[in-house]
């Protein structure tokens, strides 16, 4: 392995610490985003719950605001409960937005990993084949070892540029589709629980867990 890294030059820093952050990226997420965690089941049932017995204070609030996203959406709403459904819609969308935006933490950084890294690639390339073309200039093609190293370069730092994109990529689309989806599943929720409160539905199970 280190030889690989030697061969291909000092270009294979910059995307080794890529594929390093981009795992840790990846692993970060695969546990912040789980349903169960972003998206407790019955929720809007348990909130009903507590209103209808009298339980729903500030200590619940608070505990409510810090056990997922979706119970911060939630308690941005109870906040405003007894004030008119458009002012506890607007608090739960500004509070929704600003989870939204932390639901996508790190995304930017592993899309722009996926992207530079076959640059990088491309440039060891270009400077392996610069390093061939001295040493033809130099003494001429009659030296193979000496060429093989600016090819070795060359191939090693484009195959490592790609072999850390690809898997970037597709854990950046699924992120983005996973970010999208639980979203979309939070807005029905807080829809839910503002209708369960100003009383223009009753109270249903709540977001399935996974």
């Amino acid at each position: 392995m280190f030889e690989l890294v030697k061969a291909g030059g000092w270009l294979m820093l910059p995307i080794i610490a890529c594929s390093v952050i981009a795992l840790a990226i990846v692993i970060e997420r695969l546990w912040s985003l789980r349903r169960r965690r972003v998206l407790p089941p019955q929720l809007v049932v348990q909130i009903w719950q507590w209103i209808q017995a009298g339980e729903l204070n500030d200590a619940r609030l608070r505990a409510l605001r810090e056990g997922s996203p979706l119970g911060r959406v939630l308690a941005a709403g109870l906040v405003n409960r007894r004030s008119s459904r458009e002012v506890m819609k607007e608090s739960i969308e500004e509070t929704g937005r600003r989870v939204a935006h932390e639901l996508e933490r790190f995304l930017n950084t592993l899309g722009t990993i996926a992207a530079i890294t076959p640059l990088l690639g491309l440039l060891g390339t270009v400077v392996g084949m610069i390093q061939v073309f001295s040493v033809i200039t130099a003494v001429g093609v009659g030296s193979p070892g000496e060429l093989a190293g600016g090819i070795s370069q060359a191939l090693i730092t484009t195959a490592t540029g790609i072999s850390v994109a690809v898997p970037a990529l597709i854990f950046h689309r699924y992120f983005r589709g996973r970010v999208d989806e639980l979203v979309l599943d939070m807005e029905q929720e807080a829809i839910k629980l503002v209708e369960v409160v100003k009383g223009e539905r009753a109270p249903t199970p709540g977001v399935r867990g996974s």
